[in-house]
């Protein structure tokens, strides 16, 4: 037998052994072939990024450090969110109160579109009966949770809801697995309020005695993430602060009010008024102590659950997105914060009421402490959210997805609006607006007065340039009626007796 011949019989024999040990060990063999695949499909499932989005109430868009380096209110936690992110200049509420921009955060869509143009319930009337309002977000609305949890998401809520009158409307019936504390109130007004027992009914178990109550929905925000910490997982927390009542820590009030002594100056000037013999009061600088308490320890509320997502080991893999309902509390209900230089607050359609802290963290997309000028709006939280997580969308949206942006570049050419036909408890005027690059034009709806002021050199808007610039009225204006017809809009209805209202 040649060297050759051995060598091949030797291979034969080799592989005769192999055949016969895979055939013997085959389902050894399979279970580790399953094994490997599920251990890619659980690595591809850790890998979509978890999102968590802060939502503050009534929070202005000068209550930040990241946007008024002079604040009165210490906020490192948010500021350094905006540090390790992006931060958006020109970020809007999509209605100057709440429950409209908070419908629109969860579904997408102009709250003009299905009529929940004011906070639910709220239908005061003025000169004129306001416009009709639709005060339950209907169950045929596909939130952003329910698109997040059809995707494979495990879903969280916690704090304030004010988008439904019953249980049936409540955040655990609209995609969210856990509830705590959301239902129809828009304030902590059961119980001691911001401090324990909350009596709140969204909450099976109660806080120790004097627990506040930021600090409760931050400690169990934080326990959903480190329980589920293997995600996916999708967490909202909407904190009740610094909504009415205006109530804060003993400690951190004592420490601003030592602060406020020290600040001389005028504290408030008058604001336009809409009806009534007396001007409004609108405050023009911030040494509000209470308030000042609520914000700093809705930031460390903040940090906890930041600092969570770091102990949990998924801050790198987690979009973190952090924004306010409607501007600053600025001319009533105590009136505790300044928006300056932003004209009015709540419940108006000036920068004041609408433009908000808008910060997002979204690792390997957005570069650390960069900042965008992107005017920005809440109806594009949801199509942000479902592209980043590969979610289909199949219902009609409004927003857009802000990835270009978040990634440094910019969006698609488009008009922002709003449309409020309402009296605001806070003074504000029923009116409508168009934000077209660096112009914004508001229309009056009791008489359809209308002005126009460029943003970019004129932030106060106190410059009304609608007598300048007539071509440039006629445009926008022509824009805001043609999206007025397209979204249905509402407006002022005349009462019995009374004038006629204006219309478009």
């Amino acid at each position: 037998m040649t060297r050759a011949s051995n060598v091949l019989d030797n291979h034969n024999i080799k592989m005769r052994l192999f055949k016969i040990d895979f055939s013997r060990h085959l389902p050894i063999y399979a279970a580790l072939l399953l094994a490997v695949l599920l251990s890619a499909c659980s690595s591809e499932q850790s890998a979509r990024p978890n999102v968590v989005v802060f939502l503050v109430d009534d929070l202005g868009y000068m209550d930040i450090g990241a946007n008024n380096p002079d604040s009165f209110y210490e906020t490192p936690h948010i500021d350094g969110l905006a540090k390790s992110g992006m931060l958006f200049t020109d970020g809007y509420a999509a209605n100057p109160v709440c429950s409209p921009t908070r419908y629109a955060l969860m579904t997408g869509k102009h709250p003009t579109r299905v009529d929940a143009t004011n906070f639910f319930s709220g239908k005061r009337s003025g000169k004129f009966d306001p416009a009709p309002l639709v005060d339950n977000m209907p169950l045929k609305e596909v939130t952003v949770a329910e698109v997040l949890k059809e995707a494979g998401y495990r879903t969280f809520f916690a704090g304030k809801w004010h988008l439904g009158e019953s249980e049936k409307y409540y955040p655990q019936n609209r995609g969210f697995d856990i509830n705590i504390g959301g239902h129809t109130r828009g304030g902590p007004y059961t119980g001691n309020k911001y401090f324990s027992p909350f009596d709140n009914p969204q909450m099976e178990v109660d806080s120790p005695e004097g627990d506040h109550l930021p600090d409760r929905l931050a400690r169990d925000t934080a326990k959903f993430i480190d329980e589920n910490k293997d995600g996916p997982l999708f967490a909202y927390l909407s904190f009740y602060s610094v909504h009415t009542p205006l109530m804060g820590r003993p400690d951190l009030v004592e420490k601003y009010e030592k602060r406020a002594k020290e600040i001389e100056g005028t504290e408030f000037a008058t604001e336009e008024q809409i009806y009534g013999d007396k001007p409004r009061q609108v405050r023009v600088l911030q040494k509000h102590a209470v308030y000042a308490a609520m914000v700093e320890a809705m930031d460390e509320a903040i940090g906890k659950v930041l600092q969570q997502l770091e102990d949990s080991g998924v801050a790198d893999n987690t979009i973190v997105v952090f924004t306010s309902d409607n501007g600053g509390l600025s001319t009533s209900e105590g009136s505790p914060t300044s928006n300056l230089p932003l004209r009015g607050g709540k419940g108006w359609v000036y920068e004041g009421g609408i433009r908000e802290p808008w910060i997002v963290r979204y690792p390997g997309v957005t570069k650390p402490g960069s900042v965008s000028d992107v005017p920005i709006n809440s109806i594009d939280l949801l199509p942000t959210l479902a592209a980043a997580v590969g979610a289909e969308v199949t219902h009609e949206i409004d927003g857009l997805d802000l990835k270009p942006a978040l990634e440094g570049g910019s969006l698609e050419q488009r008009s922002l609006y709003w449309h409020y036909p309402h009296y605001s408890n806070q003074g504000g005027i029923p009116s409508g607006a168009i934000r077209e690059g660096n112009f914004k034009l508001v229309e009056r709806y009791e008489d359809g007065r209308v002005h126009l002021y460029n943003l970019e050199e004129d932030i106060g808007e106190l410059n009304d340039l609608a007598q300048k610039y007539p071509e440039k009225v006629s445009k926008l204006r022509s824009q805001l009626h043609a999206w007025y017809e397209e979204v249905d809009a509402k407006f002022l209805q005349q009462k019995e007796d009374g004038p006629k209202p204006w219309r478009p």
